[in-house]
Formats: structure tokens, sequence, C-alpha cells
């Protein structure tokens, strides 16, 4: 099994946190975003009762830093032309099977609109798929802050991410419209709407005088192509209010900005 934090930290100095969470939830791959003194994280990783973690830069990436128990050798990097805001990484490790990590912050809504978002998941949907014809599978995880909600058009449309909310559906793979193909992601972020759910009912919180408001936001997700749900459990799968040692969240279960991050870190863990 291996285990991925994926968290925006808002560009704090949250090291020892970041730590704390390695820690209490034994994390394979940290990726984060907004993260603005990766070496400062390494050496409080290499401190803590986790330790022996690798930095695994990306000089074509600057919007995500990735941490890992593994070698560079292990995780390298793909080549991906002209995006600041996505990395792709090759994950082989000995005795499992290979996948690949795609791990993203996209644009904020604050300068880029929702058309260019939606425009953007056409671009980035096409680049995964080709980069899948040339390792041979679509074993793939995508994994950050989309800044979108996982009912946006970019993230569900068919020529976007094509992200679906229901295991059953996605297990057929691909579905045709107006006679292109186009392959699903499961996207299980869909379990976490309300209250009725397993933590909080979101990863971000956002209130404005608006006549249109959601308040929770579930801006960071994973989503998984089919290939690689026999190897998943929507167990395996947390938004984290804690690190252990202190709540991530406010008295009012809102994410705690002065303590941590604006955003919640989410968890997730695949049996390969």
């Amino acid at each position: 099994m291996v285990s991925f934090l994926f968290w925006n930290l808002n560009g704090k100095p949250l090291q020892e946190v970041v730590t704390n969470l390695a820690c209490q939830y034994d994390i394979d791959v940290i990726i984060l975003a907004e993260c603005s003194k990766p070496l400062e994280i390494l050496k409080s990783l290499n401190q803590g009762e986790q330790s022996d973690y690798f930095y695994s830069p990306d000089i074509d990436c600057g919007k995500i830093e990735i941490f890992s128990r593994f070698s560079c050798e292990f995780i390298t990097p793909v080549p991906v032309c002209d995006k600041n805001y996505l990395t792709i990484r090759h994950l082989k490790l000995a005795g499992l099977i290979d996948i690949l990590l795609a791990a993203i912050h996209f644009p904020s809504k604050l300068y880029c609109s929702e058309d260019s978002q939606s425009a953007e998941c056409m671009k980035l949907s096409d680049l995964i798929r080709d980069i899948e014809n040339q390792v041979g599978h679509s074993r793939t995880i995508l994994i950050g802050d989309l800044n979108m909600n996982p009912f946006e058009n970019g993230v569900v449309c068919a020529n976007g991410l094509h992200g679906v909310m229901s295991r059953r559906i996605a297990e057929k793979k691909a579905r045709t419209v107006q006679g292109q193909k186009y392959p699903f992601f499961y996207n299980p972020m869909w379990n976490f709407f309300g209250d009725v759910t397993p933590g909080p009912p979101g990863t971000y919180f956002y209130s404005r005088p608006e006549q249109k408001v959601f308040f929770w936001n579930t801006y960071d997700q994973v989503l998984i192509r089919p290939e690689l749900l026999p190897y998943f459990s929507n167990e395996d799968l947390e938004i984290l209010i804690s690190d252990g040692k202190q709540s991530l969240v406010t008295d009012k279960g809102l994410p705690d900005k002065n303590r941590a991050s604006d955003h919640l870190p989410i968890l997730f863990r695949i049996r390969i």
C-alpha cells in the first residue's frame, strides 16, 4: 500500500505540521501546493519519527513540491510542456505495478474565469491521455487543488476531466459523445458533500455577500482512472482535520487559517 498526502499550504511555514501529518498517517508521498520553503520542509521531515524522505523537484513546475520515501529514480518526472501548474510522475516501485501520478495546482478563480478553467481542463485531459499512450497504460491518479468543485464543467464534461461520482459508471472505462470516445476518471470526492459525511463537508470554506455562495467547496481532489479501482477503497480517502497533535480546524469546524492553512489536507491510499 502506498499513501499520499496533498495539502495547499497557503504559502505558510507549516513544516512542523507537515511533519506531524507524515508521522501520524505514515505518508509515503507528500504533495504540497503553495510551498514556499521546500528545503525547510525536507529538513523537518527528516528530523521526525518517519525519517528518510527525499525531495523530488520538477524544474518545469513551480506550483507543486513533492517529497517521498522513495529516491528520485523511483518517482521520475514526465516531461510536460508549458504547464507550470502541473507535474506528472512515473512511480515505479520494485515488485509493484507502476502508476502515473499527476499533481496539480490549477489557476485560481480570482484570476481565471470558469470558461478558462474548463478550457484548461480540456488541454489537461488531452495531455494525460497522450502520456498514458506513451507509457502503455492508464493507471493514473490525478491529485491536487483544482480550484473547481467536482460538479463544475471542467471536471465533469466528457472533453474535460470526465470525473464521475459513481464507481459503477467509472468501471465502464469510457463513453462515446458525438463519435468521440472519452475515458472516465472516478471522483470519490463527491462523497464529502454535506453534513452526512465521514468528515468536514469540503476542503475550503469561503463566504461572501453574494446571492450564490456554496460556503464549503471541495477544490482539493483525487481522481482515479478505472484501471486502478480494484486497488482503491473509498475508506482509504480522508479529509484531515488534525495532524495528530493539534486541530487544523477552528471551534466552529472551519479551516484554521491562523494555526494552519485555509485548505484542509487530503489523505489517499492505494493498495498496489
